[in-house]
């Protein structure tokens, strides 16, 4: 079978981008299999993600070796990665575990691709269900006096084991400004309500008692501003007079989980792109 790779790269904006990366897989002997496009015109920035194949077998090390030339005449920040790479990625979680139990679920049957490395956590609620499955879990309390020490102990681990992506399933700690930076691009958060309405606790109980119609969820990436960074993805549902704020949180969780999913697995599939202080996703 042909070896699978994927170009993302974004650039300043001006005619034959698409022409010089055509050419440059046709004279490289790859096929391409899908293909998509995006030119902002409010920054003048074009984005670009490409499927394709190695017909020749030519390695991902020549590609990038070869593709230097044309991502420095267009100023391109790109890459070019092994369709089949599973990012190393580390669950974090407190005592909320519905996103962690569907993300583990869809781990298992196949539906999410990525590695899990490690679950983390700073209680010890989830550690039979990580051993339960083999993965490795770690236990970092977060005591009020000892936030800084917890952080770079997480930040060690996720270095020392070449993490590649957090996820956020329910962690209930805030990230410091200095460790957001660190995992900038690399961090996702599920924010239990559309944002920026209802920010801070209980969001479902602010949105009941202001009568809302619409309730959901967001999948954005971690920034020094909190819940504030690119948004990757959100769904709604509609709620009524009727329920109650537990029958709404209710509903919730399972908004949550599926708007989890969907952003870890088009940032997976190297399908979102950052453009300054939002997103671009091929879906």
């Amino acid at each position: 079978m042909s070896e699978r790779f994927i170009l993302t790269l974004s650039c300043p904006d001006e005619r034959g981008i698409v022409a010089a990366v055509a050419g440059f897989l046709a004279g490289q002997d790859c096929n391409i299999l899908e293909s998509a496009q995006f030119d902002d015109l409010e920054t003048g920035r074009f984005f670009l993600r490409m499927l394709f194949t190695s017909e020749a077998g030519v390695s991902g090390e020549t590609l990038r070796a070869a593709f230097g030339a044309i991502a420095r005449r267009y100023a391109m920040d790109w890459h070019i990665n092994d369709a089949t790479h599973r990012p190393r990625t580390f669950l974090l979680v407190s005592k909320f575990g519905h996103c962690l139990h569907d993300l583990l679920y869809r781990h298992e049957i196949g539906a999410l691709p990525i590695h899990i490395a490690g679950i983390v956590s700073n209680h010890v609620d989830f550690r039979g269900v990580a051993e339960a499955r083999g993965i490795p879990f770690h236990h970092i309390p977060v005591p009020r006096d000892g936030k800084a020490e917890a952080e770079a102990q997480l930040f060690d681990l996720f270095e020392r084991e070449q993490g590649e992506l957090v996820i956020l399933a329910r962690y209930m700690q805030v990230l410091s400004d200095d460790l957001s930076a660190r995992l900038a691009g690399r961090a996702i958060n599920i924010h239990h309500s559309f944002l920026p309405s209802f920010k801070g606790a209980k969001p479902y109980h602010q949105a009941h008692a202001r009568g809302v119609k619409l309730i959901g969820a967001t999948a954005h990436y971690v920034t020094p501003d909190l819940d504030e960074g690119p948004i990757i993805e959100q769904e709604a549902i509609r709620v009524d007079h009727g329920m109650s704020a537990d029958e709404m949180v209710a509903a919730g969780r399972d908004v949550e989980t599926v708007v989890l999913a969907r952003a870890v697995t088009w940032h997976a599939e190297r399908r979102v792109l950052l453009n300054g202080s939002r997103t671009v996703v091929f879906r």
